[in-house]
């Protein structure tokens, strides 16, 4: 199994800054593309960010310039600086992962647990 554990969420006023970061472990041959998603109160999860094994990266139109998603493969960890953060930015940020246990098995889903993430006005 592969396990995933956000960290870095909080309380912060409107025009702050935070770091998420997620770290995976278990038994992991290869992680592909990681990313994190958002959800907020009586509204559909959304991808916020995401990045492929090689270093590419894609960004919902709302938080382009603002958050930065990046990796560290050896650590198998994905991190997210969020800046000049807003109101509607609150919401639970979820860590997602494509990973594969073995060479001779698909790749598989994984989901954090969440991290609430409440920006002040």
């Amino acid at each position: 199994q592969v396990q995933l554990v956000e960290s870095g969420g909080g309380l912060v006023q409107a025009g702050g800054s935070l770091r998420l970061s997620c770290g995976a472990s278990g038994r992991i041959s290869r992680i592909n593309d990681m990313g994190w998603y958002r959800q907020a109160p009586g509204k559909q999860r959304e991808l916020v960010a995401a990045i492929t094994s090689g270093g590419t990266t894609n960004y919902a139109d709302s938080v382009k310039g603002r958050f930065t998603i990046s990796r560290d493969n050896a650590k198998n960890t994905v991190y997210l600086q969020m800046n000049s953060l807003k109101p509607e930015d609150t919401a639970v940020y979820y860590c997602n992962a494509w990973a594969l246990q073995s060479i001779w098995l698909p790749p598989r889903e994984y989901w954090g647990q969440g991290t609430q993430v409440t920006v002040s006005s």
